[in-house]
């Protein structure tokens, strides 16, 4: 219908059309000025003449530009109407952003930090943000689109080549911003269809209750917090359990055991207790994590030794 087969092959048409324009018009414009200089030196023309209006030449520099306005426009908005208008046989992702990682929720309920997509298959990600604003960018297959909280907008792209790509954060969304990259995983249909398959909500193990490990990763955990003792946006996760930490309380520095009320109250009231050196910026989980899964989580983080 519009001589695209997906929205890379679009954006690049527009790009190289206005950019096609836009040189013509350098050389041109270019072109004229040296020659003017050349042709009406002062050399040559030592004395200022009046030059009348050219009813021709007005109309020509007025109807030109007008039109390839109007050309840029049109290119542009065929462009548009295809980016917005999503195929009926789009696969749905909903996307949750978070500081500072990404969530991917399937309709089978599988979730996943990654996103793994079909090859040849349409893709709709309908994108929302559980804090601030962020902004979801695909630079390979030229997409990008807002997530704002209480609020969900879309897009939707049909990868061609299978392979991984990058996909990040494109608005300043506190200091995890640069730590908000995650990929694209193109797979063939077989591999897609064999992961969707197996991808459940169910516990690593099979239990039917909250898997501590999935919790970790599907929350955006990870995104702040280490698990094998490097430094991150918030403390190391390796062996604090147990341990004697450094908090500031109330702005008063004192040292408190990393107890399992201490863990659990860490994520239903971060405030309270902030370890020394790190900001306080951890979102209360309270009312966003249920018991069992705050206690799955506990559990998963005394056993980080």
């Amino acid at each position: 219908m519009h001589g695209w087969t997906n929205l890379s092959s679009s954006v690049d048409s527009v790009f190289l059309f206005i950019m096609g324009i836009s040189l013509v018009l350098l050389v041109g414009v270019t072109g004229a000025m040296v020659y003017f200089a050349v042709r009406y030196r002062r050399s040559k023309h030592p004395h200022a003449e009046n030059i009348e209006g050219n009813l021709a030449l007005e109309i020509v520099w007025t109807v030109i530009p007008t039109l390839l306005v109007l050309a840029i426009f049109w290119v542009g908005w065929k462009g548009f109407v295809y980016m917005r208008t999503v195929p009926q046989d789009a696969m749905l992702v909903k996307v949750t952003a978070r500081m500072w990682s990404w969530r991917f929720t399937y309709e089978n309920g599988a979730t996943s930090e990654v996103l793994k997509v079909p090859v040849n298959q349409p893709v709709k990600l309908a994108i929302t943000s559980s804090d601030v604003l962020h902004s979801l960018s695909i630079p390979a297959f030229r997409v990008k689109e807002d997530a704002v909280p209480g609020r969900e907008n879309y897009l939707w792209f049909q990868p061609e080549l299978t392979g991984s790509y990058d996909l990040f954060c494109t608005e300043y969304c506190g200091m995890g911003h640069s730590a908000m990259v995650t990929k694209v995983e193109v797979m063939s249909e077989q591999d897609f269809n064999a992961w969707y398959r197996g991808a459940t909500g169910k516990a690593s193990d099979g239990r039917s209750g909250p898997d501590g490990v999935k919790l970790f990763a599907d929350k955006g955990c990870s995104a702040c917090h280490s698990i094998d003792g490097s430094p991150k946006v918030g403390p190391t996760l390796k062996g604090v359990s147990g341990h004697r930490v450094t908090v500031l309380t109330g702005g008063k520095e004192r040292e408190i055991t990393a107890t399992d009320a201490y863990l659990r109250k860490s994520l239903v009231d971060p405030q309270a207790d902030v370890v020394k050196g790190f900001p306080p910026i951890m979102p209360s989980q309270k009312g966003v994590l249920k018991d069992a899964e705050i206690d799955a989580l506990v559990e998963y983080m005394k056993g980080l030794h």
